[in-house]
């Protein structure tokens, strides 16, 4: 089964199509990096505010001055209530402990670690020990302890799923501080973004390509059709209307100028081959009526059977030259009934020939040509078999008229030869082993 279109509309709006959809993957996929490394840095941020400021709470007021010297705009920064949807009680975000709030064996977060340690190293902190613990906020026990934990788990089972706890121990200091930040869920708009700019894009760009396209591919399906119709039937015809894009109209132009020069290369073939069998078969008629007086009989049998051989030449010049101009539309014809009236001119001069059909098989085609190339084809059985077997059948859809004999057949290398006008199997041009090479190329 085909997968991939074949016209070049479709594979141009395929390729576009897939081309669009990996760009706004990538792009999905670097938005929602940037997004979650965003979250990251606010939630990070947070945590890193609430053990400052809970420092500067159990500091003096001169030591506060001193080691709290961050400018406004990191203080507001850190005040950015969009940092997190959801804050904690103060009770609950920041505490200090003398024993440290977690055991050896509990899971540490390491590169919310090293992320929150470079953070606070900024700040002028010497930290001696950090430790960062990732766990669902409804399963903290100083969460479960609080005592409007019931309010707090309404509140809290929407907006945060995950808390974050940090303890921190510092060089100077004997207790570990503790601080609690919620840990917001996801940002999914991003994707919902991207996703309808997808929907959107695709739209438009496939509306505007698939405009452009069938502007250059209309022209080009009539150019094809016409070229076809011109490989079949080479006759003259209206130019074709030019359109669509410049390149596609100097295409169509051209085509035009060929289909002209060929169609009156052809007219004057014909019109010269007429004059040479008009003007071969009055002299040769005029031959056939002057060897009558001739006294020896076989001589002048000889002379009439070469006069005969020229002019039967010439009718098949002439016919191959008309076969090639066309002109008449195919007729409905029983195939069957027509191969047995060949049959039957055949069996009347006493040669043999049988035929077999499957039924009744109509189908419209040039009666006149169709016998002909017939009457060839059997023709030529007889002649290197001495019988011929004529099949009429209905193979695939299509018609097929086969011609059977036991003769030497022709090699596989050379068919395609044999096909052409004026080509033989054999060199001589005796009539009573072959002919002018003509009977394959009618048929």
């Amino acid at each position: 089964m085909r997968i991939l279109p074949k016209s070049l509309l479709g594979q141009v709006m395929l390729a576009l199509t897939a081309a669009l959809l990996v760009a706004q993957a990538i792009s999905a996929t670097l938005l929602y990096r940037a997004g979650e490394q965003r979250r990251e840095t606010a939630i990070l941020n947070v945590a890193a505010f609430q053990l400052l400021v809970g420092e500067r709470r159990s500091l003096g007021r001169e030591e506060r001055r001193e080691r709290f010297r961050a400018d406004d705009s990191d203080r507001r920064a850190f005040d950015d209530p969009r940092n997190t949807p959801f804050r904690l009680p103060r009770r609950l975000r920041y505490e200090e402990s003398q024993t440290p709030p977690f055991s050896a064996s509990v899971e540490r977060d390491e590169t919310r670690e090293e992320s929150l340690k470079q953070t606070l190293r900024l700040q002028g902190i010497l930290i001696d020990e950090l430790v960062v613990v990732s766990r669902p906020i409804l399963e903290d026990p100083a969460i479960r302890n609080a005592r409007r934990f019931e309010e707090l788990r309404e509140r809290m089972s929407d907006s945060a799923p995950e808390l974050m706890i940090v303890g921190l121990k510092q060089m100077d200091r004997d207790v570990w501080q503790i601080a609690r930040v919620p840990v917001p869920h996801q940002d999914r708009s991003i994707l919902r973004t991207v996703l309808l700019q997808t929907v959107i894009l695709f739209i438009v760009l496939t509306g505007l390509l698939y405009f452009v396209l069938r502007r250059i591919t209309r022209p080009l399906a009539a150019l094809s059709e016409r070229t076809k119709k011109f490989g079949n039937t080479p006759a003259a015809a209206e130019p074709l209307a030019a359109s669509g894009p410049h390149d596609i109209r100097e295409l169509i132009d051209a085509h035009n100028a060929m289909q002209a020069r060929i169609a009156a290369m052809l007219d004057e073939k014909d019109v010269m081959l007429g004059a040479i069998g008009h003007d071969l078969k009055t002299p040769l008629a005029a031959l056939r009526v002057r060897i009558e007086s001739v006294a020896d009989e076989a001589a002048r049998a000889k002379m009439a059977a070469s006069i005969e051989d020229i002019t039967r030449t010439l009718d098949e010049i002439l016919s191959l030259a008309r076969i090639d101009k066309g002109g008449s539309e195919p007729e409905p014809t029983e195939i069957g009934a027509l191969a047995a009236s060949v049959v039957e001119e055949f069996e009347d001069m006493g040669r043999d020939v049988s035929l077999e059909t499957s039924g009744r098989i109509a189908a419209p085609v040039h009666i006149t040509w169709l016998k002909r190339g017939l009457r060839n084809l059997v023709s030529n059985a007889l002649r290197y078999a001495g019988q011929a077997r004529v099949s009429v059948l209905r193979e695939n859809g299509f018609v097929l008229l086969r011609i059977d004999d036991d003769g030497p057949g022709i090699p596989a290398d050379r068919i395609q030869d044999m096909l052409e006008p004026f080509i033989r199997g054999e060199a001589s041009r005796n009539r009573d082993t072959g002919g002018a090479g003509l009977g394959l190329a009618l048929a």
